[in-house]
């Protein structure tokens, strides 16, 4: 997860989500902004293709199914002028069959709905690489004041001292420190860390948070803070 993919010049690959379901879009772009991509989003078959033309991306999200045009016209027009920009259908399970041949045989490739956002993100590095973006930032650290956390070896220390965390705490850890400064909702964070199909409640946020306090914060000064009626915020402590 560490490294992550960057145009050959070094600036953020782009990637366009058409999705006329805006809870859907909303969490894609989301999702793939926090691997460090810039995102655009079109809510029908005539605004994406507006938006490939203007906006240029590396890779295309796309959801078959759109309020005036299909994914399938979509991709025919975009094709006419970006021939080799790879594409991700987001399709209903139950019209996976007779589509998969047509999409796949274009080097693209396809998830079905509901689908995890760890799924997308891999399908879409795998469709990226395969077109050739690059590989930069080695680095695989985050750090945020005097905590830091290794994307890679999963090692978290605060002012070096080391900290052992379940997957479920680094996960959720690892979405505040890549957004640092920022309120968290409940809402965004039960959808980050535990995928949009999750159903879950608020409460087991809440529960995870209290976890992550007694072992980020404990014998510190805190970097967890709640926002009342808002969410959660991490930031450095001092």
């Amino acid at each position: 997860m560490g490294t992550s993919l960057t145009r050959a010049d070094g600036s953020a690959l782009r990637v366009l989500v058409v999705d006329d379901e805006p809870n859907i879009a909303e969490l894609l772009q989301m999702a793939l902004r926090y691997e460090g991509w810039d995102v655009r989003t079109a809510d029908t078959g005539r605004k994406a293709v507006a938006a490939a033309k203007d906006f240029a991306p590396d890779a295309i999200v796309l959801d078959m199914m759109l309020p005036d045009f299909d994914g399938m016209e979509v991709l025919r027009k975009v094709r006419a002028f970006a021939p080799d920009i790879p594409v991700l259908f987001l399709t209903a399970r139950d019209s996976v069959e007779d589509r998969v041949a047509g999409l796949t045989a274009g080097g693209d490739d396809y998830v079905t709905k509901p689908f995890s956002l760890e799924e997308v993100i891999a399908r879409l590095r795998g469709l990226m690489r395969r077109a050739g973006a690059l590989d930069a930032r080695p680095s695989s650290v985050i750090t945020v004041g005097d905590l830091t956390l290794d994307e890679d070896s999963h090692e978290v220390t605060r002012a070096g001292q080391e900290i052992d965390l379940t997957a479920t705490e680094f996960e959720l850890l690892r979405f505040m420190m890549r957004n640092p400064r920022r309120v968290l909702s409940k809402a965004q964070i039960l959808d980050r860390v535990w995928d949009y199909d999750f159903g879950g409640q608020a409460n087991v946020v809440e529960l995870y948070i209290s976890y992550l306090r007694k072992k980020i914060d404990a014998g510190h000064k805190p970097m967890i803070h709640t926002k009342r009626g808002a969410g959660y915020v991490l930031k450095p402590a001092d």
